[in-house]
């Protein structure tokens, strides 16, 4: 398969995964729970299918979070609230927000038919599990009834199949969690300082790694991260093995249903993205 017809089929249907990061009923959901913490909720929500994990298994699976952020909320969270009232939770705040953004199409023969061939991609990720272990945790929770959230839910698995194979792209590529951050600005897709901020590196940190790069060959010599020809060539090699990594769950559905997929779930990602479900219209949690 194509893999330019797989990375299409996923980012299309991105936004119906993505929003859970950013609309309200979320954080309404994890705030009951007393998960009221900056990121508690974020970092509790995403990794609660590992169940009452440690600080550093969620530094590893996430990967680019400065470790000291993560630590601040995890394990202490697990004592706030059960993994599994967590993930409960998360599934609540889908299925309001989901109500909400896409309205009448729900409960529609095109969503329905859209979950089907969602799930189908998920359920043929199932079969390469190695290597993959929040995607593998996430596949472990039952699959919901309501279409909407079967599709949501089937989306959420082939982003986190996707991250595990990108962290693998990263390590080859010798990247470090922050090194990968500075390159992914360096591709000039979002404004400066919204991956340092979010990710909760110093400005200090953020300067050491570009140095690191700089030396390397990967940055050019300003003061603004500029990547080198030998840093598009590593940025764009990364970029290609994260889509080659990706391509099980849309060799499930061959080329006929990434098209029908992409078809079913174009008008429903930007119902989500035009209703202001996304605060940059796409997940800043990609890298």
């Amino acid at each position: 398969m194509d893999t330019t017809l797989a990375h299409k089929t996923w980012r299309t249907a991105e936004p119906i995964h993505a929003m859970i990061y950013f609309v309200e009923e979320a954080k309404e959901e994890y705030d009951a729970l007393g998960l009221t913490a900056p990121r508690m909720g974020y970092f509790a929500s995403r990794g609660a299918p590992l169940g009452a994990a440690s600080a550093e298994l969620i530094v590893a699976t996430f990967f680019n979070f400065n470790p000291e952020l993560v630590r601040s909320v995890i394990p202490s969270a697990w004592d706030i609230a059960t993994p599994e009232a967590i993930v409960a939770a998360r599934f609540r705040a889908a299925d309001r927000a989901l109500r909400r953004g896409l309205g009448e199409a729900i409960g529609t023969p095109s969503l329905r038919r859209a979950s089907q061939l969602a799930r189908q991609a998920a359920e043929g990720a199932m079969e390469h599990l190695e290597g993959r272990p929040l995607f593998a945790a996430h596949a472990h929770l039952e699959w919901p009834e309501d279409d909407h959230l079967v599709l949501w839910h089937a989306q959420t698995l082939l982003r986190e199949f996707r991250g595990d194979g990108h962290i693998v792209a990263l390590i080859e590529a010798e990247l470090d969690p922050l090194e990968a951050l500075v390159t992914h600005e360096a591709v000039g897709v979002w404004p400066s300082g919204v991956l340092l901020s979010s990710r909760a590196w110093s400005l200090e940190q953020w300067n050491e790694a570009c140095d690191r790069l700089r030396e390397r060959g990967v940055l050019e010599t300003q003061d603004a991260p500029m990547l080198t020809t030998q840093g598009q060539a590593l940025r764009k090699h990364v970029e290609d093995r994260t889509d080659q990594l990706s391509l099980a769950p849309y060799r499930a559905l061959g080329d006929d249903g990434c098209n029908e997929l992409r078809e079913l779930t174009r008008p429903l990602s930007r119902a989500i993205v035009d209703g202001g479900m996304l605060s940059l219209a796409t997940s800043l949690f990609e890298e």
